[in-house]
């Protein structure tokens, strides 16, 4: 079952003009997750609870080593697939390698952008678009001490 919530981009679009046709409000929030923690979980449900259904936009390994570097990511991109359909608040995963979510939130044209209040709504990339179509970016709190890097270093200073 949750690897049916993983959708090629084509999917994730059909999937969405599905929703959109049966009066669900899209959702949609991107990011790497890797290593699954609290702060994950948190932001993904109350991204969730900012709509109907949430497509979760995943940066593919590549893309992910561009951002964080070439040690990362630790679990990869099939894994990480996986763990984010398997939480009952995403509704459908798809994979991204470009450099940003643009051209993903161009295809899928969500009604609810989210990102984590680390960002502004003038700093989230595509909040032009959404809020073009008449759609909302929205900013959720996280949870602070939770990050993928900082449990990193941890681990490291303990061995």
């Amino acid at each position: 079952m949750t690897e049916s919530k993983i959708l090629t981009r084509e999917q994730a679009i059909e999937q969405a003009n599905q929703w959109r046709a049966e009066g669900q409000q899209i959702v949609f929030t991107n990011g790497c997750f890797d290593i699954v923690h609290l702060g994950h979980i948190d932001y993904l449900e109350k991204a969730r609870n900012l709509g109907d259904k949430l497509i979760l936009g995943l940066n593919t390994d590549t893309s992910v080593s561009c951002i964080k570097g070439p040690l990362r990511p630790v679990v990869n991109e099939y894994a990480r697939a996986r763990l984010m359909a398997a939480l009952e608040f995403v509704d459908a995963v798809t994979l991204f390698g470009e450099d940003t979510p643009l051209e993903l939130i161009q295809a899928v044209q969500p009604d609810v952008l989210v990102k984590g209040n680390d960002y502004t709504v003038a700093t989230i990339v595509g909040s032009d678009l959404v809020l073009a179509r008449g759609g909302r970016v929205e900013t959720v709190a996280l949870v602070p001490g939770y990050s993928t890097s900082s449990l990193i270093e941890r681990i490291k200073q303990s061995y």
